[in-house]
């Protein structure tokens, strides 16, 4: 087992299948579960992605702006 950073909220998860990871590694994970391990370019796009996905939420849908 191991505490995870969900943007502030910590989280004990599974690492199990990655038993690579070390602390200060970034984990994809699934119901509780890290399932890979991923790098800092990767991590960042997802970040990326999840921040652009809250814009189109804030402004109703339309991602014109």
């Amino acid at each position: 087992m191991g505490q995870v950073d969900f943007g502030g909220v910590l989280k004990e998860i599974c690492l199990a299948y990655v038993p690579e990871a070390k602390v200060g590694d970034y984990v994809i994970t699934h119901v509780g579960f890290a399932i890979s391990v991923i790098d800092e370019r990767e991590a960042n796009q997802v970040f990326e992605y999840l921040n652009n996905m809250d814009t189109v939420k804030d402004n109703g849908g339309d991602n014109s702006s």
